[in-house]
């Protein structure tokens, strides 16, 4: 086991290293550039799209789910635990400027979520159940006639979603019932795991059912936190900003209680890694949902991977992010990492209540992971293994999350390794996918534009 853990670790310094997070901002540069700025262009095209009636219907004769449905169950395996632990982590090891990194790395990701989501729309096919079936993987077969890459995009896929989306959410969730109700972790996991099997059960429309609801006064709940948190520090945000800016390019061992490691090269490299990390773009997960949505053009549900990035970084770990540095929190308590720094952060405004509301965000972010990550791995299983493995991989997805609910810190440790070295794996046949294929979306977009002015789509 030591020996599988050390090649991973090596593994894993390469695929989150510096290279391959310069090929993951490297690639929404390229596609930005290469379709006109599409972040821009699409920005209010992608709210108003999002948040319209039609999006609730869908637009089309083809699809699964309504657009809304594919985006929130989209946003449900985005805005998981790394939104709170994984943002105060990258602060806590890049200072301030890490913040900065993470908004850049957003920006150039709306661009390739975009175009994830429009390769995998038009690429997608309908399984024997009737159910459309999309993503990387999907893209791979058709439009490079590589199976192989292919193949192993759905096995790595598959592998990770036990980790990332299973384990590690569930001990995130069991964690956060115990700190704030005192609950032991063994019964949370037990309760996640019936109301996990009860949803997913019933496939993607009942996994969309619950998400819709879910998704929308999960976020609610945590932005309007988060805004009052900033409106009692008002006065400290304007420094808290300009910190985030100034340390991004100057040397924050300037910094007056800075932590030991402190760097520009780590406030890049930390922010970068973990802002893609939490909205996903360039890892291929969230298109193989929203393919499934009922659309009449590909783009117009890629402009709702634009809307995904936005509300996932620039909003809610923007929200975890200054509200470590506004508080003081940041250099104030330099032993405190993860979750620890988020709660300190929120508990310096309501004490107690502050544990109680940040535990019942974590809880509720790690649920939704749990949910959304199913569809990913059993898209990738089926596309391996086809669907007779259906019922075996729910019932070990229901083990998985007691087992992750259950097990200990160093077992979640171990397993959480893993899972992140077979996510970042998952990225390079699906950047692979995204630099091949771009003529087709350079096509798309064109059409898209062209049908939109003469007034064929609204």
């Amino acid at each position: 086991m030591e020996a599988i853990l050390k090649l991973n670790s090596f593994i894993n310094s390469i695929v989150w290293g510096p290279w391959m997070c310069a090929f993951l901002v490297g690639t929404g540069v390229y596609l930005t550039f290469l379709l006109g700025f599409p972040q821009i262009r699409y920005f209010a095209l992608s709210f108003k799209y999002a948040l319209s009636k039609s999006a609730r219907k869908g637009q089309g004769a083809e699809g699964t789910i309504s657009p809304f449905a594919a985006l929130a169950t989209a946003l449900a395996s985005t805005v998981g635990s790394g939104n709170i632990a994984g943002v105060a982590t990258a602060i806590h090891l890049g200072g301030p400027g890490a913040m900065f990194w993470m908004w850049v790395s957003a920006v150039f990701g709306m661009a390739t979520k975009m175009v994830e989501v429009t390769l995998a729309t038009r690429f997608r096919e309908k399984d024997e159940l009737g159910n459309w079936r999309g993503g990387t993987m999907y893209v791979l077969k058709a439009a490079t006639g590589q199976k192989w890459l292919a193949w192993l995009f759905a096995l790595f896929a598959g592998l990770a979603s036990f980790g990332i989306g299973n384990m590690a959410q569930a001990n995130s969730a069991a964690g956060a019932v115990n700190l704030g109700f005192n609950v032991p972790p063994l019964y949370t996991a037990i309760a996640l795991a019936v109301v996990t099997g009860l949803v997913i059960i019933g496939g993607l429309k009942s996994i969309a059912n619950v998400t819709t609801i879910l998704i929308p006064l999960m976020c609610l709940f945590y932005i309007i936190g988060g805004v009052v948190l900033f409106a009692t520090h008002i006065a400290q945000m304007p420094a808290a900003f300009k910190a985030v800016f100034y340390y991004a390019f100057h040397d924050p061992m300037a910094l007056p209680g800075a932590i030991a490691g402190w760097s520009v090269r780590q406030a890049l490299i930390k922010g970068v890694a973990r802002g893609i990390f939490s909205n996903e773009a360039g890892l291929g997960s969230a298109p193989m949902v929203h393919c499934t949505a009922i659309t009449d053009h590909p783009v117009r549900q890629g402009t709702m991977g634009i809307f995904e990035v936005f509300l996932d970084t620039i909003v809610i770990c923007t929200i975890t992010g200054m509200s470590i540095i506004a508080t003081g929190t940041l250099t104030g308590y330099p032993e405190l990492s993860g979750a620890q720094l988020t709660l300190t952060a929120f508990k310096t405004l309501w004490g107690e209540t502050g544990i109680i509301f940040l535990a019942i965000s974590l809880a509720l972010f790690a649920y939704s992971t749990v949910l959304g990550w199913y569809w990913y791995g059993e898209t990738g299983m089926t596309y391996v293994f086809g669907l007779k493995v259906i019922p075996v991989y729910k019932f070990l997805w229901i083990v998985c999350i007691i087992l992750g609910g259950w097990g200990g810190s160093q077992f979640l440790h171990n397993i959480w390794d893993l899972a992140d070295t077979l996510n970042g794996l998952m990225a390079i046949p699906n950047l692979i996918a995204l630099w091949w294929v771009s003529g087709e979306v350079r096509r798309l977009v064109r059409d898209f534009d062209a049908k939109r002015s003469r007034g064929e789509l609204v």
